[in-house]
């Protein structure tokens, strides 16, 4: 075993003097006293190495031993995991002796005494591989399988599987063959280092098939799809965590991992309290039960919040495997990048733009492309759907992290405070935002066959509409109502009209809050059909009953209690208008 002394330190950064090998991100302890604190290694220069405590270094003096562990950050996998809540370390925060995780105190993520009911798939004598299932058990309700380990290279025979009964973790139910003849144990349990990919599949497409949130200026103007990338930047204020909470929520997905990265310590309690209470539309049961959350707080060390992104994705690869949809929220990926920024800063690296570090856009990349739809080697496929929020300071959407994610992201949310200040929710922006799975060829043949050919051809047009509406609505500010022809008005008020009756929508009503494809379907054609027809706005009689139309479909689409200001008093005007009319 590789050992060291304490030779610098800068906050959370050590440099250490080693006598013998050490990998960079190979994990090491720093002893304080009787105290032993985790830390990575980041850099390696000759017999210098440095490394990021994931802990305070309060006490922590020059001379004092490291030990390297000979492995990286390794999470630990197996039936458990759901309804827990971890920090980026994988400790279970349900076992915590006081409020806070006290300063070298590191607990197992799994209960060791739990029993599980395992039922064999595998049978002796089969070919296996990594990843292949050898059995499964109920969790929480869900098939959780167990697999042959990831570590594992090569074919491997089933010697002898345990029969159909109750085990623990820890209990061998599986012994394995290699090549050579060697004997391998298995349990329920496997490890596997967070910052590397888990690739024990068959192949990887490109995702094609429609991932259905309910929330309709996503499944409508920019679907994501299953396996897919997306990115929901904003400011302040503007309705991310809403968003995100309907979409784990509402979304059709297995498992749903919420990675909060950096976040302030009562939005995280937030969620803590929060999420237990949901129910799930899809089982009727607490949404919880199919949930994890990686919790990792502002406060906290730059290296925790680094790592907690890492575990949550890892775990959701793991889920993966076994065949399941994974829903992945991550919140906030700037605050991870800032972590990687104050990391670079201490290391006195070139710095790139805004200080961050050179190389941010291809750690974000290699981050993103984590996520996909895969088939497995027995030809069932899983996805890992990943989501994350960006929080741009000052609302700034050309800064580093939101350019960088732009160009990995297929999906991109931008959230507008004007929209949220004038109530218009959810603020996305319908112009700015986009959905790049709209130009692919399966996502199109996918569509056809589940909601009809013309799908992508009115979404297509709708976004026209919308597009001359907010061009329509600056000229108008600059020329005044009477500037303009009488068809920019018929026009903007078509516009008007998709975002009233479609991008709108309410998160908290029974109805509105989750909407199915097939009603989105029919909203879609009815409001698409009153933009196509024509009104002679040169006669009072068709304006009068082209608003009382809309306010008609309002009606039909669950908007009894206009909540825009600018539909509260239509009815009684146009009825006033029209009595005038007639005196005259």
């Amino acid at each position: 075993m590789t050992t060291g002394k304490v030779k610098g330190i800068i906050a959370n950064l050590v440099t250490v003097v080693v006598d013998g090998a050490v990998a960079q991100n190979e994990i090491c302890y720093l002893s304080v006293g009787k105290t032993r604190l985790m830390a990575e290694v980041i850099k390696i220069t000759g017999e210098n190495v440095f490394v990021q405590v994931f802990e305070s270094t309060r006490g922590l003096k020059v001379g004092d031993t490291v030990e390297f562990t000979g492995h990286m950050l390794e999470v630990t996998l197996g039936p458990g995991l759901l309804s827990k809540k971890y920090d980026g370390l994988q400790n279970d925060l349900d076992k915590l002796t006081g409020v806070f995780l006290q300063r070298g105190e590191y607990n197992y993520p799994l209960d060791e005494g739990a029993l599980w009911k395992f039922t064999p798939i595998a049978k002796e004598g089969d070919k296996v591989q990594a990843a292949d299932w050898l059995g499964e058990v109920d969790e929480n309700h869900q098939p959780h399988k167990i697999m042959v380990p990831f570590v594992f290279e090569g074919e491997y025979t089933v010697k002898s599987i345990v029969k159909a009964g109750e085990y623990k973790v820890n209990d061998t139910i599986a012994v394995l063959t290699d090549a050579e003849g060697k004997e391998h144990n298995v349990t329920m349990i496997q490890k596997w280092p967070v910052k590397k990919a888990i690739l024990a599949y068959k192949s990887k497409p490109r995702p094609f098939k429609l991932l259905e949130t309910g929330v309709r200026t996503i499944d409508t103007a920019n679907p994501i799809c299953e396996g897919g990338t997306g990115f929901i930047p904003g400011p302040f204020g503007t309705g991310k965590t809403v968003l995100q909470h309907a979409i784990s929520k509402q979304a059709e997905a297995d498992i749903v991992i919420i990675a909060a990265c950096g976040e302030r310590a009562n939005e995280v309690v937030e969620t803590f309290t929060e999420f237990p209470e949901l129910d799930d539309p899809h089982t009727g049961r607490k949404l919880m039960e199919r949930t994890i959350i990686i919790a990792n707080t502002s406060n906290m060390p730059v290296a925790s919040r680094e790592a907690s992104v890492y575990t949550s994705m890892t775990i959701a690869e793991y889920y993966r495997s076994m065949g399941l949809r994974v829903l992945l929220m991550a919140d906030s990926t700037s605050r991870w990048a800032q972590a990687l920024r104050e990391m670079s800063n201490r290391l006195e690296e070139l710095p790139g733009q805004d200080a961050f570090p050179m190389d941010l856009s291809a750690i974000i990349g290699a981050f993103y492309a984590r996520a996909g739809y895969v088939y497995l080697n027995n030809g069932s496929t899983g996805s890992v759907t990943f989501l994350g929020t960006v929080s741009p300071a000052g609302g700034n959407l050309k800064e580093p992290v939101t350019e960088g994610t732009k160009k990995v992201a297929r999906c991109f949310y931008a959230l507008e405070q004007n929209r949220a200040d004038r109530k218009r929710y959810p603020a996305v922006n319908p112009i700015d935002s986009y959905s790049k799975y709209l130009e692919y060829p399966e996502f199109e043949e996918y569509i056809s066959k589940r909601i009809n050919n013309s799908w992508i051809g009115l979404v297509n047009e709708m976004k026209t509409y919308l597009q001359r509406g907010k061009e329509i609505q600056e000229q108008i500010n600059i020329l005044g109502d009477d500037g303009v022809p009488v068809d920019y008005h018929e026009e903007f008020w078509k516009s008007e009209l998709i975002d009233f009756i479609i991008l709108q929508q309410d998160a908290f009503d029974k109805i509105d809050a989750v909407c199915p494809m097939e009603r989105q379907e029919y909203m879609l054609n009815l409001v698409m059909d009153m933009c196509h027809k024509d009104y002679d706005f040169d006669n009072f009689l068709d304006v009068n009953e082209y608003f009382k139309k809309i306010i008609n479909i309002c009606k039909q689409m669950n908007y009894c209690e206009f909540k825009s200001a600018d539909f509260n008093n239509y009815q009684t005007k146009l009825d006033e208008l029209l009595k005038e009319k007639q005196i005259a």
